[in-house]
């Protein structure tokens, strides 16, 4: 892969035609377009099309599916038939969710002919702090967010899921719990020298969260919101390529 396509851009925009931009500006300096809650909710899932229409090859369906397993798989069976290159599911939602979730997945692919998505587990959210996660949720503090992570990794890796997405913080700890080195680790909370970090609580640069062995880095605001989105999302490159001699 070339540095560019380990790059994830999040369309978090409010209409179709803003993500089409998006797409034709930046489909030669990131490697997918991610598709989340802000666009489908405001367009609905035909913007998966449109989007592939505008060239973007692999879109990132942001689903974050999470209910009981029947119900989770049936929506995957409509997923697979909007064509995206992968969908996210709850690692909360449990094992047996998970499952189901990959089975629908592998079913309606074959019986449709049609290209598996990945599916990924959610682990802990990039927003949620270590107090978040002990006062407001209620895990008991002898339990660290990382290896909290970790656990919810390693569920969703006995489920069948190709990845999970988790923030730069635990990958490590991921990457030693998982004997698989196919395991994707999709990591947002990306913040380049000098962005804000926005809502996220758990970040890194781009180099670090490479060199820590993430598969995949989601960025958004340090590209879309840049000045010349293009030019930022080609230092982004730069810095990845730089990360491999570090490895």
């Amino acid at each position: 892969m070339r540095p560019h396509e380990h790059i994830i851009l999040p369309l978090d925009v409010p209409t179709v035609q803003r993500a089409i931009e998006l797409v034709d500006l930046l489909k030669d300096d990131v490697g997918v377009f991610k598709v989340g809650l802000e666009l489908t909710n405001a367009t609905g899932l035909e913007t998966l099309a449109l989007l592939r229409q505008a060239g973007a090859d692999r879109i990132f369906y942001d689903a974050k599916l999470h209910d009981i397993p029947n119900t989770v798989a049936g929506a995957m069976r409509g997923i697979v038939r909007q064509r995206a290159w992968c969908v996210t599911v709850h690692t909360l939602g449990g094992k047996n969710m998970l499952k189901a979730a990959v089975d629908a997945a592998k079913q309606e692919a074959e019986e449709r002919g049609l290209p598996r998505p990945l599916v990924l587990g959610v682990t802990v959210l990039t927003s949620i702090s270590e107090n978040e996660l002990h006062n407001e949720l209620k895990v008991p503090t002898s339990i660290s967010v990382q290896s909290y992570a970790t656990h919810l990794a390693r569920l969703a890796f006995e489920a069948g899921c190709d990845g999970v997405i988790a923030s730069p913080h635990e990958i490590q700890a991921i990457r030693a719990a998982i004997p698989s080195s196919d395991f994707l680790i999709i990591t947002p909370g990306i913040r380049p020298a000098g962005s804000t970090r926005g809502d996220q609580a758990r970040v890194h640069t781009p180099a670090e969260a490479m060199v820590r062995g993430a598969s995949y880095l989601v960025i958004g605001r340090p590209i879309y919101a840049a000045e010349d989105p293009k030019a930022a999302a080609q230092n982004i490159a730069h810095e990845i390529e730089g990360a491999w001699d570090l490895v």
